[in-house]
C-alpha cells in the first residue's frame, strides 16, 4: 500500500518506518523543513534503539521518503496516517489544533477514496469531531475516519509496534476495516488480536489503558510512603503483590513518579473529557495530583541529610523521565533540580543521552559532566532519578573515594542497601523503610 505520515515525531516516526519494514511505501511528512532534511540524510532527531537503523534500512531500499509536499503526499496515499502531537492545554484537556489542521489540509485537497488515521492519542468524540469537520469543508469528500491509537513504550517503540499485545481499530464501515487490515497485513497474527469497535471505544481503550498504569504506579508508590513510615520493605511487598494472578508484577516499581509524554498527559485528558461531559473523575485527578507529589518527595529528605553533615554538594544522576530515551518532558528531575538548587545546593548532573534536551529546559546554574566520575567528585551525596543500565553496576567504592560525603538517594530502588551500607554509604530508597 501507499501509506502518508502526517509527523515524524516518536508515533509518526516509528510507525512509517516500522509500515515501509513491512512492504508498504511510506512517506513521512512534516512542516519542518530542517527536520525533513535531517530525515532525508538517515539521521533521527531523537535517541529511540534500533529507529535510526530502521529508518535507514528502509530509505536504501526505497520503501521510505520524506518531505514537506503535503499535497503530494495526501494525493498519492490510499491510507494516511495523523501522528501529529497533541499537548495538553492549560486546564489539562488535549489540546487538538494540530489533528484539527492535518484534518482539514486532508479534506480541501483528496479526490478519492482514502482512510485518515488517527494514531495520535486524542480523547473520545475526536474520530466524529473530525468527520464532521470533512463533511463541512468538502460535502463531497471520500475520506473515512479511523480511529487506530498507539501503545508503544519509549525506550522500546519498535518492538512495540513489531509485537504488539493487541491492534485496535474503531471505524464505522466493512470498508474502512478491509483497508485496516492490509495496512497491518503481516503483522496480525492468531496470538495478536485486532479490535474491530467503534469510534469512542478505540479513542477511550488508549486513555483506560495508560490511566490503568499509571494508577497502579501511584498506588506502589503510596504503599511505598508508608513503607518509610512503618520501616517495611517495598519491594517484598510488590514481589509478594506481584505474584497473586490478579495483580500481576509490572508496573509495581515504587519510585519518585512517572513522567513522559503519555501517562501525565493522557490522566489529564481523561478527567479533563470527564469533566467536559459533566462527571468529575476525582480518582483520576487524585491520581495526577499524587504523582506531581511523588516527584518531590525526596527533597526535604535529601537536604536533612546533606545539612547534617554540612554538606553542600549533590549529583543527579539520570535526566530522561524513563531509560532508553533523550525525552525529559515530565521527568522528575525537571522538579527535582531546580528545587534542590533553590534550597542552596550545588547540583551536578548526569545523563548517557539525555544531557542537552534537559539543558535546555533547566539552563545554566547546573554543572554538567561527561562521565559518572566526574559526576560525583566532591560530592556529598549521589541521586539517583532514572535507571539507565551504566547506573546499575557502579564501582561504589571507586565513587566513595572521589566524594566528600558518602549518601545516596535512590530513586528508583535498583540498589541493594546492605551492599552500600557496607561500603560505608548512607542509603535512603524509596519504601525501604530508611526515613
Amino acid at each position: 500500500m501507499k501509506i502518508s505520515i502526517f509527523g515524524t515525531g516518536y508515533v509518526g516516526l516509528v510507525t512509517g518506518a516500522s509500515l515501509a519494514n513491512l512492504g508498504h511505501e511510506v512517506v513521512g511528512i512534516d512542516i519542518d523543513p530542517q527536520k525533513v532534511k535531517v530525515l532525508q540524510q538517515g539521521e533521527i532527531p531523537f535517541y529511540e534503539p534500533g529507529l535510526k537503523e530502521l529508518v535507514q534500512s528502509n530509505q536504501h531500499q526505497g520503501r521510505l521518503r520524506f518531505t514537506t509536499d503535503f499535497q503530494q503526499g495526501i494525493l498519492s496515499a490510499e491510507a494516511i496516517f495523523n501522528c501529529v502531537g497533541t499537548p495538553s492545554n492549560v486546564d489539562g484537556s488535549a489540546d487538538l489544533r494540530f489533528v484539527l489542521e492535518v484534518t482539514s489540509t486532508i479534506a480541501k485537497y483528496s479526490t478519492s477514496y482514502q482512510v485518515l488515521i488517527n494514531k495520535s492519542t486524542v480523547p473520545p468524540g475526536t474520530a466524529r469531531r473530525c468527520t464532521a469537520l470533512i463533511r463541512q469543508l468538502n460535502p463531497s469528500s471520500q475520506v473515512e475516519v479511523v480511529s487506530n491509537p498507539e501503545f508503544l513504550k519509549q525506550g522500546n517503540a519498535v518492538y512495540d509496534f513489531n509485537h504488539p499485545d493487541k491492534i485496535v481499530v474503531g471505524a464505522q464501515s466493512e470498508k474502512a476495516f478491509q483497508v485496516m487490515q492490509k495496512v497491518y497485513h503481516g503483522l496480525v497474527k492468531t496470538y495478536i488480536p485486532l479490535i474491530e469497535t467503534i469510534w469512542e471505544t478505540a479513542e477511550m481503550i488508549k486513555y483506560a489503558n495508560n490511566s490503568f498504569l499509571a494508577t497502579k504506579i501511584s498506588f506502589i508508590n503510596e504503599i511505598a510512603n508508608i513503607c518509610d513510615a512503618v520501616h517495611a520493605d517495598v519491594k517484598i511487598v510488590a514481589k509478594a503483590m506481584g505474584m497473586d494472578q490478579r495483580i500481576g508484577p509490572k508496573f509495581l516499581n515504587a519510585g519518585i513518579g512517572y513522567g513522559g509524554s503519555c501517562f501525565p498527559k493522557d490522566v489529564c485528558a481523561l478527567y479533563s473529557t470527564a469533566h467536559q461531559n459533566g462527571y468529575q473523575a476525582s480518582f483520576l485527578e487524585e491520581v495526577d495530583a499524587f504523582n506531581e507529589r511523588q516527584k518531590s518527595i525526596l527533597v526535604p529528605r535529601i537536604l536533612k541529610a546533606v545539612r547534617a553533615v554540612n554538606g553542600d554538594t549533590v549529583t543527579v544522576w539520570g535526566l530522561s523521565f524513563k531509560p532508553k530515551t533523550s525525552d525529559v518532558r515530565g521527568a522528575p528531575s525537571l522538579l527535582l533540580v531546580p528545587q534542590l538548587k533553590e534550597a542552596g545546593l550545588s547540583v551536578k548532573v548526569y545523563d548517557p543521552v539525555a544531557q542537552e534536551e534537559a539543558r535546555k529546559i533547566l539552563g545554566e546554574g547546573v554543572t554538567y559532566c561527561s562521565s559518572i566520575t566526574e559526576s560525583v567528585i566532591n560530592s556529598d551525596a549521589i541521586i539517583l532519578v532514572t535507571e539507565w543500565d551504566e547506573f546499575r553496576n557502579v564501582d561504589f567504592t571507586e565513587m566513595g573515594l572521589k566524594m566528600k560525603n558518602r549518601i545516596i538517594f535512590d530513586g528508583r530502588n535498583i540498589y541493594e542497601p546492605d551492599q552500600l551500607r557496607q561500603g560505608g554509604f548512607e542509603y535512603y530508597g524509596i519504601g525501604r523503610g530508611s526515613f
